[in-house]
């Protein structure tokens, strides 16, 4: 009998149990196989992440080494503004996606600080960085004077174009001179829309009044960059114009402030004849 239960064990190993264990054996060394492909898998995809970080960084360190070499003006606005954010590995790309997304450097400083914090990326720390920025290249640009002299139109835009540039909404100003073209007070009298400003004929003169100054300019900036004037523009000038008479106050000028140019309603002709023009200059040596 123990022959014959020895004999029929051989017999069932040789059949099924021989084939079961071959089969487990088989799918533990694939399992081994598969997991170990997928490890390795792995390792090569943490070392080309590894490496795009470092080539990132790399990338930012030779913008730093070029600002330094030949200065700013070298760099593009990508460059720029990764510069700006911070010389960690997602800067210069974030840069790119951000100009990529508001369609170009201009379009992005004109958003408010709310739309600047929802940028993906950004956040309240970063925005603040930009708009801080934004805000110190104005200062540079203003004109140090506390009572400047400005006689043409010309250098009435030098004065304005750092107030006005990269505004979101239409504003309107009126500048405040004596007779020797000193500028008495610049005040902003309206705040308006992207594309309009209602203007209080009131609150233009009461700048001049308070400051007792002889004659105004008028000026407003267009956001959309042309500073075409509209017929909207053109006949509240010559209404202005006319209140100015009445009160003894000469309106000089209006400027429509674009981006990087400007248009001046007397180089137009919409303030008189030359000689009207020739008698502020006899006083004041300007206009």
């Amino acid at each position: 009998m123990a022959r014959e239960w020895e004999g029929g064990m051989a017999r069932e190993w040789e059949g099924g149990m021989a084939r079961e264990w071959a089969d487990g054996m088989e799918r533990v060394l694939e399992g081994g196989m598969e997991r170990a492909a997928e490890a390795e898998a792995g390792r090569e995809e943490e070392s080309a992440g590894e490496g795009s970080v470092r080539t990132r960084v790399h990338d930012m360190e030779e913008v730093r080494e070029r600002l330094f070499k030949v200065g700013a003006l070298a760099l593009t606005d990508p460059e720029l503004l990764g510069v700006l954010l911070g010389m960690g590995p997602r800067a210069q790309g974030l840069a790119e996606e951000l100009l990529g997304r508001s369609g170009g450097l201009k379009s992005l400083l004109l958003k408010d600080s709310l739309e600047l914090i929802a940028q993906p990326g950004l956040g309240p720390a970063r925005a603040a960085q930009l708009l801080a920025a934004l805000e110190l290249g104005r200062r540079v640009q203003r004109v140090t004077e506390r009572r400047p002299r400005l006689r043409n139109p010309r250098e009435i835009h030098g004065y304005l174009s750092p107030l006005l540039s990269a505004l979101r909404r239409e504003v309107f100003h009126v500048l405040c001179f004596n007779p020797r073209n000193v500028l008495l007070a610049d005040v902003r009298v309206a705040e308006g829309t992207m594309n309009s400003c209602p203007v209080d004929p009131r609150e233009v003169f009461a700048p001049a009044l308070t400051t007792r100054a002889t004659a105004i300019v008028l000026a407003h900036n267009h956001p959309s960059g042309d500073p075409e004037p509209s017929q909207q523009d053109i006949a509240l000038t010559l209404q202005l114009a006319q209140a100015g008479q009445l009160l003894g106050i000469k309106v000089l000028d209006h400027l429509i402030e674009g981006d990087g140019k400007y248009v001046s309603l007397m180089e137009r002709g919409f303030f008189g004849d030359e000689g009207d023009q020739g008698q502020w200059t006899a006083a004041g040596g300007g206009w």
